[in-house]
């Protein structure tokens, strides 16, 4: 049987029309959202809510706490020496903690984590806050273009058993990844230096 030609134009525009009912308004949705999930925030908590911090990468585990004191260093290194530490370094990890961002959040199961090097990870940066709650970052390798490195932040597992895996800046990983003597207070040469002393004239014989 042939239709007539404006009932197949009516049946043609009725299925595109449903195409893009189901592209913009159910695909797109799904498509919007991922993109409003975009750019969040890693962790929520403020700078002056952090008591401590241990930065283990594959070369150091460094202990990290608040200095009891409110003057200077803020920071003091408890293992695996004790010196004061280094506070624009540690005030540069702490910014990144607070203030970093995820670009995007790939859903991906349990067992391909060795895929981002996350199942031996460059660094883990562990987190405990003043009211004893704990975060943790797990920085994997760089994602293919060496923009972004690949982590997992409170990494637990989702009801279908995926792991979440952020994008995050490669500021992580140079910051994180220094000599012990970065992370120590620098010392103040101009206080080791000794006593400037003037020569006296040599006197002069009278006549």
């Amino acid at each position: 049987m042939k239709l007539p030609r404006t009932t197949l134009i009516l049946i043609l525009l009725a299925l595109g029309l449903g195409g893009f009912v189901y592209f913009y308004e159910i695909r797109g949705a799904s498509v919007r959202e991922e993109i409003k999930q975009q750019k969040q925030q890693i962790f929520s908590f403020a700078a002056d809510d952090v008591q401590s911090l241990t930065v283990k990468t594959k070369k150091l585990t460094l202990n990290l706490e608040r200095s009891p004191e409110s003057s200077n260093p803020k920071w003091v290194i408890k293992s695996p020496i004790s010196e004061p530490a280094n506070d624009a370094i540690v005030s540069y990890l702490m910014d990144l903690l607070v203030k970093g961002k995820s670009d995007t959040a790939l859903s991906t199961p349990a067992k391909e984590l060795g895929e981002f090097a996350l199942d031996k990870p460059q660094a883990t940066i562990s987190i405990t806050l003043k009211n004893r709650q704990s975060h943790q970052l797990i920085l994997g390798k760089s994602n293919f273009n060496g923009h972004f490195l690949y982590a997992q932040a409170d990494p637990v597992a989702k009801p279908d058993g995926n792991i979440n895996v952020l994008l995050v800046s490669t500021d992580f990983a140079n910051a994180v990844n220094r000599e012990l003597s970065e992370w120590k207070q620098p010392v103040d040469n101009s206080q080791k230096l000794p006593p400037l002393t003037i020569p006296k004239p040599s006197p002069t014989n009278s006549k």
